[in-house]
C-alpha cells in the first residue's frame, strides 16, 4: 500500500504529458483512422508512439541528469538552435491555444446543447477558467487535478471501448469498398497521424520543464530510473488510449458509408451520437463526459506548458535575464497574456482558423526531424555525464524515427508546394 502511495504521488511530468497529448490526436485522429480505414491503422499508430518516444525520453532524461531544461540544453549547442526552437514556439504561440479552445469550445456547446451561448463566449470562460486555475494552483494542482481527470477519462473509454467491442462490428453497408490508404488522399492523412501521434516532437521541451517543476514540488526527488518509469507509465498509457479510440471508431462507423465531417466539433459530436446510437442513449453522458475531459484537459495542460515555454525561451534569449521563468509574477502574466492572445485570435481569424493550423501543422511536421536531431545531440552532449546517456539501443531507435520523420516532412512539403 506504502507503495502504491508513493507511486501515485511520484505521478508528474508523464501524467501531464498524458494529459496534453490525448486531445484531437486521439478523439479525432484516431476515431477517424478506424473509422475510415479500420483496425490496420493500429499500425501507423503505434509506430508513430514507437519512433517518437526517444525524443520525448531524452527530455526528461536530460532534465533529470542536468537540472536544467531542454532548452538550455538547445542554447548549449548553439544560438541557431535557440531561435529555431524560438520560431516554432512564436507560430504554436498564436495557433495551437486558439485551435484547441475552440474545439474545446464547440464540443462543450455540441455535447451538452447549449445553444444561446456563442462559442466566443464560450472559449472566453474557458481561459477565464483555466488562467484562474493555473495562476492560483500552478504545477501542484495542475498535477493533482489531472490524476482525478485523467481516471475519469481512462475508465470512461475503457468502458466504452469494452461495451463497443461487446456489442460487435456494425453492420457495414451494402457493396462497401474500403477506402484506399496508399492514394494521395490516405497519404495525407497518415502524414497528419502521424505528425500528430502522439503529439507535435517539440513538446519534449513542454515534458522537459514539467520534470523541472516535479524536482521543485518535492523534497525528495526521485531517481532517474523512478522519473523514466513515471514519464513510461504515462506515454504508455498514451498510446492505450489512442487504440481505444480506433478501436471505437473501426467497431461503431466502419463500413457504415457515414460521411464524416472535416471540422472537428462537428465530427467529435457525430461520434458520440453514432455511439449512442450503437451502445444506447443511456451511454451520452459517459461518452460526452470523456470527451469533454479529453479537450479540457490539453487546453489546461498546453496553456500552462506553452506560458512556462515562452517565459523560458525568453530568458534564455537575455530579455529576462534569467528571471522571468522563476517570477511568480510573470508566469500570471504570461498565463494571462496567452490567454487574451489566443481569444483575440479566435474572435478576429475565426474564419481563418482553418489557414492558422495549417501553418502550425506545417511548421511542426517540417520542423520535427530537426527538433529530434537536436534533442538526439543535446543527450550526448559534454554536460551529460556517459553513465547516463541513452543507451545504444535507445540512440538506434532515435536514429530510425528522424529518418522516419524526415522521410515525411519531405513528402510533405513536396505535395504542398510541386
Amino acid at each position: 500500500m506504502i507503495g502504491f502511495y508513493k507511486f501515485i504521488k511520484s505521478l508528474g511530468p508523464g501524467l501531464l504529458f498524458a494529459s496534453m497529448a490525448i486531445g484531437t490526436s486521439h478523439l479525432v485522429l484516431s476515431t477517424k483512422a478506424g473509422a475510415e480505414y479500420g483496425w490496420i491503422m493500429v499500425i501507423p499508430i503505434l509506430l508513430a508512439n514507437i519512433l517518437k518516444y526517444p525524443f520525448f525520453e531524452f527530455g526528461i532524461r536530460y532534465t533529470h541528469v542536468t537540472k536544467k531544461t531542454l532548452i538550455q540544453g538547445y542554447q548549449n549547442l548553439g544560438k541557431p538552435y535557440l531561435w529555431l526552437y524560438a520560431f516554432i514556439t512564436l507560430i504554436s504561440t498564436f495557433t495551437i491555444l486558439a485551435a484547441l479552445y475552440i474545439v474545446t469550445s464547440g464540443l462543450f456547446a455540441n455535447l451538452f446543447k447549449i445553444d444561446s451561448l456563442s462559442l466566443n463566449f464560450i472559449a472566453l470562460s474557458l481561459f477565464i477558467l483555466i488562467s484562474l486555475l493555473l495562476i492560483i494552483g500552478r504545477y501542484r494542482f495542475l498535477e493533482n487535478s489531472l490524476k482525478l481527470v485523467i481516471a475519469i477519462l481512462f475508465l470512461s473509454l475503457l468502458l466504452t471501448t469494452v461495451l463497443v467491442v461487446y456489442k460487435g462490428q456494425v453492420s457495414q453497408t451494402t457493396h462497401f469498398v474500403p477506402s484506399p490508404i496508399f492514394n494521395e488522399a490516405g497519404i495525407l492523412f497518415l502524414i497528419g497521424l502521424i505528425g500528430w501521434m502522439p503529439t507535435a516532437v517539440e513538446a519534449s521541451g513542454w515534458v522537459s520543464l514539467w520534470g523541472i517543476e516535479k524536482l521543485k514540488s518535492v523534497k525528495e526527488p526521485p531517481t532517474l530510473s523512478e522519473a523514466l518509469k513515471e514519464f513510461n507509465m504515462g506515454y504508455f498509457l498514451t498510446a492505450v488510449l489512442a487504440v481505444f479510440f480506433m478501436t471505437i471508431g473501426w467497431k461503431t462507423l466502419y463500413g457504415t458509408g457515414v460521411e464524416l465531417s472535416g471540422n472537428a466539433v462537428v465530427f467529435a459530436d457525430q461520434v458520440v451520437q453514432l455511439f449512442t446510437a450503437h451502445i444506447g442513449n443511456w451511454a451520452y453522458f459517459l461518452i460526452a463526459l470523456a470527451a469533454f475531459a479529453t479537450m479540457f484537459s490539453t487546453c489546461m495542460t498546453a496553456h500552462d506548458a506553452i506560458t512556462r515555454v515562452s517565459l523560458d525561451v525568453l530568458d534564455k534569449l537575455g530579455v529576462g535575464n534569467n528571471s522571468l521563468y522563476k517570477n511568480k509574477k510573470a508566469f500570471a502574466l504570461g498565463v494571462l497574456i496567452m490567454a487574451l492572445i489566443n481569444w483575440l485570435v479566435i474572435t478576429l481569424f475565426s474564419a481563418n482558423m482553418g489557414n492558422l493550423v495549417a501553418l502550425a501543422t506545417f511548421v511542426s511536421f517540417v520542423f520535427a526531424p530537426i527538433l529530434g536531431w537536436m534533442n538526439h545531440k543535446t543527450m550526448r552532449a559534454k554536460e551529460v555525464p556517459p553513465e547516463y546517456r541513452p543507451q545504444k539501443r535507445l540512440l538506434l531507435l532515435s536514429y530510425i524515427g528522424i529518418l522516419f520523420l524526415s522521410a515525411f516532412a519531405v513528402y510533405y512539403c513536396w505535395i504542398s508546394f510541386f
